[in-house]
């Protein structure tokens, strides 16, 4: 008698499980730099990234290398017509579910591996419209939403990245003044792999109004990474890191929420729950949450922050 074939497109691994298949990688992060990496609120330790991340970061680089493998297939193919382009990686999540953690730490592990030791980084922050023209559309209750960003731009720079063009500009974003940072970008020279991170970046393309549907960033991606955990920790996370911030970043003078930094604390939690339930929450359920089966991988956090379980997709 066979046993039951696994229905699912998906291996789904505990962290224990997960764990052993860094094989013997060895940690070669310290304590000093993951604290500079991390981001407000994220408590991911050195026990996360032996037993989580340094996994992440082997099958990246197998796949990698496999896809080296079929840049020289193409290349006997076309010949000299076929030049490598980067390795693209999309990493999409909730606001304060520690994408960006996720982002920084693979950016440094990946850089690592001797095989690509120019690994880049962006954020699609940077494609959001400048807060004028979001006013002008009656769009900042909507921030982080598909529609307050330049969708066209932020395919074009991608496209741009996989089409092996030797220089491509991405504009800058400031979480300090909430906007764009007028004249100011980062250069993208060719890397060995291109991390894309951002809230929405695996929604599907959108139909035209032919009918017709054109092309999204995800189609530009070698792999994904969706970070994940329940809604209600999402939102306690959210809440716990506003009053952080309230007590740090507000309290410059030129913070965009600098309001915010004198309010005493059952009412910036009363505000930090209404920016939850208004925008970020319905921004997750509806756009963000809906792409997680898209992803090549998901990570899975508990209520403590830390990643509990992992689904990778089959091939």
């Amino acid at each position: 008698m066979t046993a039951p074939r696994d229905s699912s497109p998906f291996v789904d691994l505990s962290r224990a499980d997960w764990a052993r298949l860094r094989e013997q990688m060895p940690l070669s992060l310290s304590a000093e730099e993951l604290e500079q990496l991390r981001g407000l609120g994220d408590f991911v330790d050195l026990d996360e990234v032996r037993e989580v991340y340094l996994s992440v970061s082997r099958l990246l680089n197998l796949r990698v290398r496999a896809t080296d493998g079929l840049h020289e297939a193409t290349k006997t193919f076309l010949g000299d017509f076929a030049d490598r382009t980067p390795f693209v990686i999309g990493i999409a999540g909730s606001v304060a579910v520690g994408k960006s953690t996720t982002a920084r730490l693979l950016r440094l592990l990946l850089a690592r591996w001797p095989e690509h030791p120019r690994v880049s980084l962006v954020t699609t922050d940077g494609f959001l419209l400048p807060n004028a023209e979001l006013e002008r559309r009656g769009l900042m209750q909507r921030k982080g939403f598909p529609e307050s960003y330049d969708r066209r731009a932020l395919l074009r720079f991608v496209a741009a990245v996989k089409s092996g063009e030797p220089v491509v500009t991405a504009p800058v974003y400031s979480h300090l003044t909430y906007d764009i940072v007028p004249d100011e970008y980062i250069e993208i020279d060719r890397p060995n792999i291109l991390l894309v991170e951002g809230l929405n970046v695996l929604q599907p393309a959108r139909p035209r109004t032919n009918g017709v549907s054109g092309l999204a960033v995800s189609d530009f991606f070698d792999f994904s990474i969706y970070v994940d955990a329940a809604p209600a920790d999402v939102r306690r996370w959210y809440v716990e890191r506003f009053l952080r911030l309230r007590e740090t970043a507000f309290q410059r003078p030129e913070s965009y929420f600098r309001r915010y930094a004198d309010l005493d604390h059952d009412a910036a939690v009363r505000r930090a729950e209404e920016l939850w339930d208004t925008i970020n929450g319905p921004n997750l359920s509806q756009n963000i949450l809906p792409t997680r089966g898209r992803a090549t991988l998901a990570l899975t956090k508990g209520p403590d922050h830390s990643v509990q379980r992992i689904r990778l997709r089959k091939i």
